[in-house]
């Protein structure tokens, strides 16, 4: 059902338009064995991949459809520290381990630009991230937060001040904001296609148009092993790295189907503008930061290298794509820079990201020898990469950092596949009349 949707959301995206691909890899015709097999050619997939080959594993990754297809090759590019599901976590976990699972992802931007300077990878990266307020309550809360940040996690943000917010942005939408010198923003897609280049190098065996369609799973006590399957072949192998997220069990239900109840397909949305002259692009975002603001349906938006104002926001969750895409998405745009109405809107698309019902990541194992990462919940740029890692390290004997991430408690979307979106979107009409507020 998502991949019709997605394909015409597909069409028009910016990333796509900026790139070139190389040739698709050959889709998996027969048998083959290997160390691990990884499921998604996304940020976690490629990352998980990568980490292993170094560590001498044998790894073959299967995607359904292209390299970065998915989430990964479509989101705003904004890389950030935190968790989207922080008051869940800080809730379950004592102080100490909260501050171990924050300085997880602090490890997961510095694995980002350490992975950009060692593999070559040309994405236009630009650091600084600004949260900004829409409204004074809103202003006061985001001070406190940031108070809280530096206080629980040792980690510095710039408070500013809404006197001083002219030199920032060219907007009068903003009551106040908060600077992240250490997150930043990038093109998703060129970095999810430098990914896999440097997996191929290090020796993964990646197959494109290639969708898992049944895992069967081993970890029977009597050495039985997994096997993996799409339509034309299979992969027999030690170890399984789940990492298809909202996509899993779109081609075949027995996958892993007690993972799809507790994730749940949101659609999310982007326009880019016409490029504009670099001056002028210049003085709407002082410092070219990435930006969103604090609202629960937020909008975010940044400039791109070539001077474009990417824009992005709007949600769906019923997995429509909603009607007049690119004028709706523009209206929005105008309200926080209404100064930008002469420029065409030359790009619209979207995609789905997969959100828990707590908003935190959900990682963890399915018997002793597959594992999953799934529910980065929008917050995924940063540490889908720092989950790879970390499964891999599991892999490896060392699972401490992956463990304390999976001890994060979950349930299941009430009501199951046919009454969770009513439910969902129900509940988030509130939080659409607090955003008035």
């Amino acid at each position: 059902m998502l991949l019709k949707k997605e394909t015409r959301l597909t069409q028009d995206s910016y990333y796509e338009a900026s790139v070139t691909r190389a040739l698709p890899s050959p889709a998996l015709a027969h048998r083959i064995t290997a160390d691990v097999c990884v499921v998604g050619a996304g940020f976690s997939g490629l990352s998980a991949a990568l980490e292993l080959a170094a560590r001498g594993y044998s790894v073959a990754l299967l995607e359904a459809k292209m390299v970065g297809w998915g989430a990964s090759g479509r989101n705003g590019g904004q890389a950030l520290v935190g968790f989207a599901g922080e008051d869940a976590i800080e809730s379950q976990f004592s102080v100490a381990d909260a501050r171990c699972a924050w300085n997880t992802t602090v490890d997961g931007l510095q694995l980002l630009r350490q992975r950009i300077a060692t593999h070559a990878i040309d994405c236009d990266f630009v650091p600084g991230y600004m949260s900004l307020a829409v409204g004074a309550r809103k202003a006061r809360a985001l001070d406190a937060w940031v108070d809280h940040v530096a206080r629980t996690y040792d980690y510095p943000i710039q408070k500013i001040a809404a006197a001083e917010l002219k030199n920032c942005i060219a907007s009068e939408r903003f009551h106040g904001g908060a600077y992240d010198a250490g997150s930043g923003h990038l093109h998703p897609l060129k970095y999810c296609l430098g990914l896999a280049a440097a997996a191929r190098a290090a020796g993964v065996q990646i197959f494109e148009n290639s969708p898992v369609i049944d895992v069967e799973r081993g970890g029977d006590g009597r050495g039985k092993k997994p096997v993996v399957k799409t339509a034309q072949g299979e992969v027999a192998c030690s170890f399984v790295v789940l990492a298809g997220n909202v996509y899993l069990n779109e081609y075949g239900k027995t996958v892993a189907p007690e993972l799809g109840q507790r994730i749940m397909p949101v659609g999310t949305y982007i326009i880019a503008t016409e490029p504009m002259a670099k001056q002028r692009a210049d003085l709407l975002l002082r410092q070219r930061a990435a930006v969103c603001d604090t609202n629960f349906i937020l909008d975010y938006f940044r400039l791109t290298a070539d001077h474009r104002m990417l824009f992005g926001g709007r949600v769906s969750y019923t997995t429509a794509t909603p009607m007049n895409l690119a004028a709706s998405m523009r209206q929005r745009m105008l309200a926080v820079f209404p100064q930008l109405a002469d420029l065409a809107v030359q790009h619209a698309w979207g995609g789905f990201i997969d959100i828990t019902m707590n908003r935190a990541p959900d990682f963890g194992r399915l018997g002793h020898n597959i594992y999953y990462m799934q529910g980065f919940s929008g917050h995924g740029l940063v540490l889908s990469g720092m989950a790879g890692k970390l499964v891999a390290e599991t892999i490896a004997g060392q699972a401490e950092r992956f463990d304390l991430l999976s001890r994060i408690q979950h349930h299941s979307f009430p009501g199951g596949p046919l009454m969770r979106t009513p439910a969902l979107v129900l509940g988030t009409l509130y939080y659409r009349l607090k955003d008035l507020f």
